[in-house]
């Protein structure tokens, strides 16, 4: 008797806690959904007193005088996030394949952890350090009057993302299957070879996971990079120019806004934007996955 009474309230808890984790999905759901539509919203009503054309296409921000062009930020965006992947990525590779493939398991017991906490640096941190040190090391080695800009705000980036392209690609060098390996080595190819023309190759669509998680980071960034930017709505002519990114142009300007204003409603605009390119990024991240295990 006692046994069944047990019984019976288990099964009852199991039903229960089935029922707390679909509300809790269900929860998060309308969450993410509700900011989403939000944003959407507040960013759509823009096109009310300004034109979509002069919104993406035209670079004179000035909402004093009612100009909302946004193309400086976006290109700026999108300018920084790419050098920082270019700059980035050679450099993360590089670490993953040592950790995973040449350097001693002590070493790498080393590195792994140091790489997870690699990650927990605020972002703050980072433009301090580029706020203090880099700049004017780039304005003296390179003759420059300011420093800040394109090329700064993209070393500061590459630096933070290499943990997000060293752990995932590791995961991924680590999963490639030993057999392949041996299999090649056995038919005479140097362990250079077997690493750059299979263990790499094998292991590619996880790389490219990184390196999309990674640009995702890059472009979503803006503390670190209000920072190094120089915060000027110009569309960059060199590496060594000031400019702003979406993120930067939003942090600096949200506490000066009406929330409902043409003004206000731009930001998030702006912010919509951002959202619809990290959602592109997760969805190839996914394709990406699909292709992986098919």
């Amino acid at each position: 008797m006692e046994k069944d009474f047990m019984h019976q309230r288990k099964l009852i808890y199991d039903r229960y806690v089935r029922y707390l984790f679909i509300a809790c999905a269900a929860l998060m759901t309308i969450i993410i959904f509700s900011i989403i539509f939000f944003v959407g919203k507040q960013g759509l009503m823009t096109f009310h007193d300004v034109s979509p054309i002069e919104f993406f296409f035209a670079d004179k921000w000035n909402p004093l005088i009612h100009k909302y062009g946004a193309l400086s930020f976006i290109i700026g965006s999108i300018v920084v996030t790419l050098l920082a992947i270019v700059l980035g990525t050679p450099l993360g590779l590089l670490g993953a394949v040592f950790m995973s493939k040449i350097s001693p398991r002590r070493l790498r017991n080393i590195m792994r952890p140091a790489v997870d906490l690699y990650v927990a640096i605020p972002s703050v941190v980072y433009g301090y350090i580029g706020l203090t040190v880099l700049v004017p090391l780039v304005r003296k080695i390179f003759h420059v009057n300011m420093g800040y800009g394109v090329f700064v705000t993209s070393v500061i980036l590459a630096v933070m993302i290499l943990p997000t392209i060293i752990s995932i690609s590791e995961d991924a060098l680590n999963g490639v299957p030993k057999p392949l390996e041996e299999a090649s080595l056995a038919l005479g190819a140097t362990y250079w070879q077997t690493l750059y023309r299979v263990i790499i190759p094998s292991a590619a669509p996880g790389i490219l996971t990184a390196i999309v998680l990674a640009m995702a980071r890059a472009i979503g960034e803006t503390m670190a990079v209000q920072m190094v930017i120089g915060n000027t709505p110009l569309i960059p002519k060199g590496l060594f120019t000031p400019t702003s990114t979406l993120t930067s142009n939003i942090v600096i300007e949200m506490g000066n806004t009406p929330f409902g204003s043409t003004w206000g409603n731009a930001l998030f605009l702006m912010a919509l934007v951002l959202l619809v390119v990290s959602l592109l990024m997760i969805l190839i991240i996914r394709r990406i996955g699909a292709r992986r295990y098919t």
